[in-house]
């Protein structure tokens, strides 16, 4: 019975943590931008302003008008008047040493994210680092071409290693087609198992639930009477 209890005590107390927590921190994370984002309101005239017009603050306007900016920047620089405009200013920055290295660094590696081919942090992969009979968890980013294909024999890959729990960083390595050990995990199921530090293994909710159910299973069968038959059973 004791045990019982216990069991009882400790399964829903940390389904509640594991309920609560994600939402604290997605709650916490929310309000942390919308206050960011409403320092925007700062370039907004001060008799235009929310507090001068209403009286008082309106939470998440200023994220609501960060989202319109972006928009309305994406539109200009989609047109023929915005990619000239575009144009001029990246000519200007190339003449910048420092800000011209930063500037085309971020282009190159969002346009590599979110706008080259699919193949662009779409695999996860295991390989052999950082040295044989270790394997790390990286993410296949592109194929290497140019001196780096050259210096390696056969067809090679550039995978980027991240670390843990913080996925931003991490190490690019080149790796020969033959040593990518394909892994039949999504980006997203590898992310997490990263940033939980390999505690949240895809695939391992699906048997935990059908462990449960088997508990479950388990609990409900009516133990036995001393004749063999079940309890309760009025037959």
């Amino acid at each position: 019975m004791l045990h019982a209890f216990r069991r009882f005590i400790r399964k829903y107390f940390l389904a509640g943590l594991l309920a609560l927590i994600p939402l604290f921190l997605t709650w916490w994370v929310l309000l942390s931008l919308m206050r960011f984002s409403d320092h925007i309101l700062q370039l907004i005239p001060r008799p235009y302003r929310p507090e001068e017009l209403f009286g008082h603050r309106i939470p998440g306007l200023g994220l609501i008008l960060s989202l319109i900016m972006v928009f309305v920047i994406g539109a200009l620089a989609a047109n023929v008047i915005g990619r000239s405009l575009m144009n001029y200013g990246e000519r200007v920055l190339k003449n910048i040493p420092l800000l011209r290295w930063f500037y085309f660094s971020t282009k190159q590696l969002l346009e590599t994210i979110f706008l080259k081919g699919q193949d662009s942090f779409r695999r996860s992969i295991l390989l052999e680092y950082p040295r044989k009979g270790i394997y790390s968890l990286g993410f296949v980013t592109g194929e290497a071409k140019g001196p780096m294909d050259s210096n390696v024999p056969g067809r090679a890959f550039t995978v980027f290693v991240p670390t843990t729990p913080n996925p931003t960083s991490g190490y690019l390595v080149i790796v020969p087609e033959g040593e990518v050990i394909p892994i039949p995990w999504t980006v997203d199921e590898a992310f997490r198992f990263i940033i939980s530090a390999g505690v949240l293994t895809p695939g391992e909710e699906e048997s935990c639930q059908g462990e449960e159910e088997e508990e479950k299973g388990r609990d409900s069968e009516v133990p036995p009477g001393p004749d063999g038959t079940p309890q309760g059973d009025g037959t």
